[in-house]
């Protein structure tokens, strides 16, 4: 605390001081701080274009032999094709999980399970992406079926953690079962950013839940939901691929 006072004091002190000396070395600093290598562009472009090479390849080396087979060596069953963005995921609590074929996870999420449940199990489908910083936390069960899109910041809350009762969260308990519930995403479901899914809900085949929004009930097939409360906004209706270059041809 000391050092750091006295390095503040004179930074203060050289900054404003009015003297010659304390002026002229405030300025040298300032110099060498904002420095730059008069080099032509190309240079900055080549040295760009290295340092995305060598980082792509450094990425690419640690993703092959650390972060996938470690990644692999905490589920229960994997799949193939499983691809890892930009580390390890964390896990917390006996959590079992399970994942399909092509899934696309980031490494910067968080998969946990509940320490008080018997056999807390996550179970992924195929063709899944699961985006940055977004958390799983499995009370009982969480079921995410092919196709689905998880975006950023998503949380999926299976469980709360703590008991409603103050009382009883100032003691340091754990929540109750009845708080405990399972989760079910059907197949072609796409949670968008920084969605909640609260415990005892399921989302139904093909449906889009909004930005932002809050779901503490079940939703049916082709349902387009939003809000906080989250609710059913309207049904969706799309035309398959070959059906729209069909009319278009």
């Amino acid at each position: 605390m000391t050092y750091l006072f006295s390095f503040t004091q004179c930074k203060k002190w050289l900054k404003n001081s009015q003297h010659s000396f304390p002026m002229a070395l405030y300025r040298l600093i300032s110099f060498i701080r904002c420095f730059e290598l008069p080099l032509p562009q190309w240079c900055y472009s080549t040295l760009y274009s290295l340092h995305q090479i060598f980082t792509t390849l450094w990425h690419y080396i640690i993703h092959f032999f650390y972060y996938l087979p470690a990644f692999k060596g905490r589920l229960h069953c994997y799949g193939k094709y499983t691809k890892l963005d930009n580390g390890l995921p964390f896990f917390s609590g006996p959590l079992i999980m399970t994942i399909g074929d092509n899934c696309r996870i980031s490494g910067k999420t968080t998969f946990s399970g509940r320490t008080d449940s018997i056999n807390p199990t996550l179970n992924i489908g195929n063709n899944v992406d699961i985006g940055w910083q977004t958390t799983i936390a499995v009370g009982n069960k969480i079921i995410i079926g092919d196709n689905v899109r998880i975006a950023s910041q998503g949380f999926l809350c299976g469980y709360p953690g703590h008991p409603v009762d103050p009382h009883l969260r100032a003691q340091g308990l754990a929540d109750l079962p009845q708080q405990i519930g399972n989760i079910i995403l059907e197949n072609d479901v796409w949670v968008c950013t920084r969605v909640s899914i609260m415990g005892n809900v399921t989302i139904g085949t093909g449906s889009i839940i909004a930005t932002g929004s809050v779901v503490t009930k079940s939703f049916p097939p082709y349902t387009l939901i939003a809000g906080n409360p989250a609710k059913a906004i309207k049904k969706i209706a799309f035309r398959t691929l070959s059906s729209h270059n069909k009319d278009t041809s």
